[in-house]
């Protein structure tokens, strides 16, 4: 990163100044959660995360945590602020999305607090590109106060199995229903389309299941138009942990690892759809 740290001096008027030697980590992760135009962000001493919410129904959140840049300097206890995420993901990609061997674009972020634009200084073999991104009054985001002492349900299982899955679901379906039991099926995804109704079943012992803990069954029905943006997180995921809480609000956590081989996580929260009458779970045994 030899211009982008060369060019410190100015350092001292920004709160946050994070540095990247592949921008490519961060647009990666931030394409997980780009299913709305804006998104908020949250810095702390931790690192950024990013939210973006539709509906009031599903919240997505991209963890970046510091230890994932090679430098990371906050000033502060914590800043929010409201970003166009279309042009953030532009910005990020503005030297094109080559994978050649040994090409990077190195990557400096820089903000001097309320009010000030997110500055982006981007380098790729020499070539060095400023852009400033106006940040905006930040919006309330929802709290779904999902809680883990809540949580009633939780399967952690490989992506690949899950990645197959939803591959095949019925789109023409409006929800997708999730049964987690302590018994058989254990975990089954269903849809109801126009060529009627399809089941996924997952046994807890299978090689795909690293870790199974149910206290009692639930069923839950979610729109498939809330959860599809969350197969972005899906396909870049290696593991995800699915929980459900006492009132059926669903939280899906992806682990990524990025080209570096650092993990970052993309959580997916969404709150049922409607109440699965006794009938329907007959229906499913």
């Amino acid at each position: 990163m030899s211009r982008l740290t060369q060019q410190s001096g100015d350092n001292n008027r920004y709160i946050l100044v994070a540095k990247l030697d592949n921008a490519r980590n961060l647009h990666s992760i931030l394409k997980a959660v780009h299913f709305k135009e804006s998104a908020t962000c949250f810095v702390s001493s931790n690192g950024l995360k990013f939210t973006v919410e539709d509906s009031k129904c599903v919240q997505a959140n991209a963890f970046v945590q510091s230890g994932i840049f090679q430098d990371f300097i906050f000033k502060e206890e914590s800043a929010t602020f409201r970003i166009n995420l279309n042009v953030l993901l532009e910005c990020l990609n503005i030297f094109g999305s080559s994978k050649d061997a040994g090409t990077f674009t190195a990557l400096k972020m820089c903000y001097a607090g309320y009010g000030s634009p997110l500055i982006l200084m981007l380098e790729e073999g020499g070539v060095l590109t400023d852009c400033s991104i106006q940040t905006q009054e930040p919006d309330e985001t929802l709290d779904f106060d999902f809680s883990s002492a809540e949580v009633l349900n939780k399967i952690i299982m490989k992506s690949e199995c899950l990645k197959e899955a939803f591959g095949e679901l019925d789109m023409t379906s409006e929800v997708l229903q999730i049964l987690m039991s302590p018994d058989n099926p254990f975990f089954r995804l269903s849809t109801f389309g126009h060529a009627g109704s399809t089941h996924s079943d997952f046994p807890k012992d299978s090689d795909m299941v690293e870790s199974f803990e149910c206290q009692q069954t639930q069923t839950n029905r979610y729109k498939i138009s809330l959860l599809k943006p969350s197969t972005k997180a899906l396909q870049l995921s290696s593991k995800i942990s699915i929980r459900m809480d006492s009132r059926g609000f669903l939280s899906l956590q992806y682990m990524i690892i990025n080209e570096d081989g650092q993990l970052c996580f993309v959580e997916y929260l969404c709150a049922p759809d409607e109440e699965v009458d006794e009938d329907d779970e007959e229906d499913l045994n």
